[in-house]
């Protein structure tokens, strides 16, 4: 399968439209400069500016508000062209569009959209979400940033960790508990030049460097009463719903990952040299490669169908788990193979493919870990069964 045509046969000639514009914008926006942002972990700003600019920030927000209307599909597509070229400058996207405008776009009231969607679609304001804490991560229901009810306003107080693009947010959507029954969470959209958060020094990370995380703080934050999103206890829905978009999306990172891993190895087989010959010439390299590639296209048939059937209205929490279990598991294991096959080269900075394993070791723990989706799937495999 060549560069050109790696698409489902599915795909409307919009979304084989965004995939071109993203390869495109991936290679020359992207690509040039994911190493030395890697290196300083700094953040490719001029480059997530630009994303507002070709109109893919708002992908799943409504054209009213400034966005493409369309669905998982288109942006998981968007998802493996980033992520091909820089999966930390990716992430950073995954979060804005997903978890803070899509979220938006799903539970907000008509005025918030008017109030938000516009800037953050335009690139004009970066956005983040805030849900997992220092002792509650993989337990999101668990979460003890505490919004209470003061007359005409909230005061927050509490402390959000590994929250990707905290330094440079300017909007963060974040869950809060507002009472004491454990899924009793509510939603506050919150704006950093009204003083409703701080946030903490930055977190370095193994990989995806170039993905600002970090801390938000509340501390006594005072917020409006137009802040909260829907109702108080209306936010185990939202998280829930939002959860499954997120982990189809995350996962096409991951396929971006792996099928930057196989183009690499197929360029270094057929340039390096060992004993006389190129050693794509060998049987064991042949079959390195064959099997990348082959993996790789299993996982873009598995995570394709998957969003293109979330499109349809097939939603729920398995096989969204699924991918999400699967396609990064997978992609670690074919950057590794990739490490393998360059040898030395492989373990240097001099290549791509340790950065690309670095950031894909991501995609197994953000989004809910691995194990955590063995016990989503589990659960509701033997709950059909027994039902």
């Amino acid at each position: 399968m060549t560069e050109g045509n790696r698409f489902m046969w599915y795909f409307t000639e919009e979304e084989k439209q965004i995939q071109k514009m993203c390869r495109d914008f991936a290679r020359q926006e992207l690509a040039p400069v994911a190493e030395k942002h890697d290196t300083e972990e700094s953040f490719n700003m001029d480059a997530f500016k630009k994303m507002g600019e070709i109109g893919v920030l708002g992908i799943t927000a409504d054209p009213e508000y400034g966005g493409a209307g369309m669905g998982a599909l288109s942006a998981t597509i968007v998802m493996e062209e980033f992520g091909k070229a820089c999966a930390s400058s990716t992430l950073s996207y995954l979060a804005h569009s997903i978890l803070c405008v899509n979220n938006i776009e799903n539970n907000a009231s008509k005025e918030q959209k008017e109030k938000y969607l516009p800037k953050l679609i335009t690139g004009e304001h970066i956005g983040c979400m805030g849900m997992s804490e220092p002792e509650y991560g993989s337990d999101a229901v668990g979460i003890q940033t505490k919004a209470e009810k003061k007359d005409d306003h909230y005061l927050l107080n509490g402390t959000k960790m590994w929250i990707t693009n905290a330094q440079y947010a300017d909007i963060a959507y974040v869950y809060t508990r507002t009472g004491k029954e454990r899924k009793n969470l509510s939603t506050f959209i919150l704006e950093k030049d009204k003083g409703h958060f701080d946030f903490g020094s930055p977190i370095h990370k193994m990989g995806m460097r170039a993905s600002p995380t970090g801390e938000l703080i509340f501390d006594n934050s005072k917020v409006g009463l137009e802040q909260l999103v829907g109702n108080e206890g209306d936010s185990i829905y939202h998280m829930m719903k939002n959860l499954e978009i997120e982990r189809i999306t995350i996962a096409g990172i991951s396929l971006g990952i792996a099928q930057a891993c196989v183009d690499q190895c197929i360029k270094y087989a057929n340039e390096r040299s060992q004993f006389g010959k190129n050693i794509g010439e060998y049987q064991m390299i042949q079959k390195m490669i064959a099997e990348m590639a082959t993996e790789t296209e299993m996982m873009r048939n598995f995570l394709y169908n998957v969003a293109y059937r979330y499109d349809q209205g097939e939603k729920g929490p398995v096989v969204a788990a699924q991918v999400k279990l699967a396609i990064p598991k997978m992609a670690t294991k074919i950057a590794l193979d990739a490490i393998q096959l360059h040898g030395g080269y492989g373990y240097s900075r001099e290549f791509p493919v340790e950065r690309m394993m670095r950031d894909n070791k991501l995609n197994e723990i953000g989004a809910g870990t691995n194990e955590v989706m063995i016990m989503i799937i589990a659960k509701n495999l033997l709950k059909a069964a027994q039902a």
